[in-house]
């Protein structure tokens, strides 16, 4: 039986919905950490408002797409970085210099390798988007 990853079902939503052209895409189940990982995509501008539903079985989110997402994916397995290594780990899941983010879980709360690299803070790889 496969493991389930809800978190990379809930980025494969935001994809496939991305390349059909919609505008919103429905992530459910919901978690603390999907809606930390919407949230610093929100920051960066890569999706639009994020909305909480509650129905009564988990909860879902209802995700406003802009258009701007060209792949997003989680990283399997979730390596552990420290912020000294994060240049590295960029040159492998970013297509250029200047050009997407890595969303890492760090002692401080899930951030972009931006943020992880300016507070020299390392964490555990989750996701990338360009």
């Amino acid at each position: 039986m496969p493991i389930l990853d809800p978190l990379a079902n809930a980025l494969v939503t935001i994809k496939n919905a991305e390349a059909r052209g919609k505008r919103e895409a429905v992530i459910w189940p919901s978690s603390k950490l999907i809606h930390a990982v919407l949230r610093v995509m929100q920051g960066y501008g890569y999706i639009g408002e994020i909305e909480y539903v509650d129905d009564g079985r988990g909860g879902k989110f209802v995700v406003k797409l802009l258009g701007r997402i060209n792949n997003v994916g989680v990283i399997k397995p979730r390596y552990s970085v420290g912020w000294r290594e994060i240049s590295e780990w960029e040159q492998k899941y970013l297509p250029a210099r200047q050009i997407g983010l890595l969303i890492l879980s760090t002692s401080k709360g899930v951030m972009s390798h931006v943020d992880a690299k300016e507070q020299k803070v390392g964490g555990v790889l989750l996701a990338y988007v360009y």
